[in-house]
């Protein structure tokens, strides 16, 4: 197990150099093709040269490869590299700080919003899933079949903007109306408040965690109605094991495994894509941050952003992977 976990550590470092530079040419061309992000900062002003010059040294942005397009500016790359293993992300444009500063405000957010989501889909998605799969073909199954393809198949921003307006907003101000207490009330909140930071995070985690739930609730559905049909379990039934013990400790274990497989690479995708929905809920996570930082061409802010979530992303997937060997006995990293 511990060679396993040291080989994929050192598999880590070259994802993260190939992410960092992929993301690092893109970037650049931005910069290249359509134009200096610090003399567009200014809009129809015309300051010195002499103060664009400092504003570029000071974001990084003075060097002479971005001047030439289709230039992967490999020097600039390198820099990069070394400052950020030193903890040094650089300074945000768009926010005027060090980006590492602006993550850390925003990732606890983030990550609560994103909790809320995991927990949220994985208990409902399997439950709903386990019930489909025991009642096949019958009301309960065509009706989660039903509503999870329309989980998947309607657009975030468009279930995101429905549930704020008609299942947050309203319900928001018939509770008030009601006179319920105002705890839950925000919880029905269609933004962000600051003072309820987690009640207020409750209808954004469940929109943002409704595509993967529905996931979630089919890719439960399907492998344990397989499994249901294996010899194991055939076996089991046999042998006079209660239903209960047959499906829940027998069948679903196995059944878990892609569900545990779609989960860990959920949390990375869940917290790089909670955009659109931080967006809509005026949430100031990651998100919205990335957001900015593009529309300002923030280069620093992106690629620092961007890598973190990479690792976040790699240790969910190694998180994942030594979770099978708990699911199925029979796996083992020698």
């Amino acid at each position: 197990m511990g060679r396993y976990v040291a080989r994929r550590l050192l598999q880590f470092i070259p994802v993260v150099l190939g992410t960092m530079f992929l993301l690092h040419y893109i970037t650049t061309l931005g910069i290249q093709f359509t134009g200096d992000p610090i003399r567009a900062l200014f809009g129809d002003q015309r300051p010195p040269e002499s103060v664009l010059n400092s504003m570029r040294e000071r974001y990084g942005l003075d060097n002479s490869c971005l001047q030439q397009k289709g230039n992967p500016c490999i020097g600039m790359f390198i820099d990069r590299v070394g400052q950020f293993l030193q903890g040094d992300f650089g300074q945000s444009i768009i926010f005027r700080r060090p980006v590492i500063d602006e993550v850390m405000d925003r990732a606890p957010i983030t990550i609560r919003l994103t909790a809320i989501a995991i927990v949220f889909e994985t208990v409902i998605g399997i439950t709903i899933g386990v019930m489909a799969a025991l009642r096949k073909d019958k009301f309960v199954d065509n009706g989660v079949r039903i509503v999870t393809t329309l989980l998947i198949s309607t657009p975030i921003f468009v279930f995101g903007v429905l549930v704020q307006v008609f299942g947050a907003l309203k319900l928001r101000l018939w509770l008030q109306g009601q006179g319920a207490p105002s705890w839950m009330s925000d919880m029905f909140s269609p933004v962000y408040l600051v003072d309820n930071p987690w009640l207020s995070l409750i209808v954004p985690g469940m929109v943002l965690g409704a595509v993967s739930l529905a996931s979630i609730a089919r890719l439960t559905r399907t492998s344990l109605i397989e499994n249901l049909r294996a010899d194991y379990v055939r076996t089991a039934r046999a042998k006079g094991l209660a239903p209960r013990r047959t499906v829940g400790v027998h069948a679903l274990r196995n059944s878990l495994i892609p569900v545990v497989t779609y989960i860990g690479i959920d949390i990375g995708t869940l917290m790089g894509g909670a955009l659109i929905t931080e967006t809509i809920f005026s949430i100031p996570g990651i998100g919205q941050g990335v957001y900015l930082a593009v529309q300002a061409q923030d280069a620093l802010t992106v690629i620092g952003v961007t890598t973190l979530l990479v690792l976040v992303f790699l240790v969910a997937n190694l998180i994942v992977d030594l979770l099978y060997a708990v699911l199925d006995p029979r796996i083992r990293y020698d």
